[in-house]
């Protein structure tokens, strides 16, 4: 673990049935959870369509300016799969049969069938990449340099997650508190401001709602050392009392 360095990740996810609102993608909150466990922060998202220009684009972008990158789908048995063409294009690389995922997916299918020509698509790479183990269907994820290449069903990127936990290098989790208050967030917007610049290292996100006929807001703290949080927790909670407002520890 590198102690001051902020590492950071980005997240492609590809399909047009994302885009077309056929399916919701519940990867990106998984994700990014995972990675604040890694000490990394996912800094950006983008959905992209399945089409071969738009991921290579996306791709040779966001891994560039980031640490890591993320795929979520497109790596399936079918012919609009294309998300390994299209990332070994982005590097420059060909496309080869990775032996142990063909073995791998040779005993998955060993009693479903055997393994075809389309189930074989699953086992293809980037040329040089490594294998993301994958315990629910055989079918791997992939590595390859910076970039990760994850299924797009939610559970199978769940275990691959898991299979990477611990392997990659981070700085430290960043810490969060809520503090929720009944109260328009325009009313204390410099309040937040002020505050958040009297603690290095500190930020503080507001997030306003409207209930049961009143308007409030959660206030999220966040910070790596949670001497920093708390002290910054403090303060807030007594800045927002001094004006008279009630406040929760908690969100509301």
């Amino acid at each position: 673990m590198t102690e001051n360095r902020i590492w950071t990740a980005a997240l492609v996810v590809i399909g047009d049935e994302i885009l077309s609102g056929r399916t919701q993608d519940r990867n990106v909150a998984q994700i990014a959870l995972w990675l604040n466990v890694q000490g990394i922060r996912l800094k950006e998202v983008r959905i992209v369509a399945d089409d071969m220009d738009a991921i290579v684009e996306a791709v040779n972008i966001l891994r560039e300016r980031n640490d890591y990158l993320f795929t979520t789908g497109g790596i399936g048995p079918t012919h609009d799969d294309i998300t390994v063409d299209a990332i070994a294009a982005a590097l420059g690389v060909g496309v080869v049969v990775h032996p142990k995922a063909r073995t791998a997916l040779e005993g998955y299918y060993a009693e479903r069938g055997g393994l075809n020509d389309q189930r074989l698509r699953m086992a293809r790479v980037p040329e040089g990449a490594d294998l993301i183990e994958n315990r629910m269907s055989g079918a791997p994820g992939i590595r390859v340099g910076n970039v990760f290449i994850m299924a797009g069903v939610p559970n199978i990127t769940a275990l691959m997650l898991d299979a990477l936990s611990g392997t990659l290098e981070g700085g430290r989790p960043l810490l969060s508190e809520t503090v929720g208050c009944w109260v328009p967030e325009s009313e204390v917007a410099v309040l937040l401001g002020d505050t958040e610049k009297a603690h290095e290292g500190c930020q503080i996100g507001s997030y306003p709602f409207f209930r049961d006929g009143r308007v409030g807001a959660n206030f999220v703290v966040r910070a790596t050392e949670p001497a920093m949080l708390h002290t910054c927790i403090d303060d807030l909670v007594a800045r927002l009392k001094a004006t008279g407002r009630d406040v929760v520890m908690g969100e509301i």
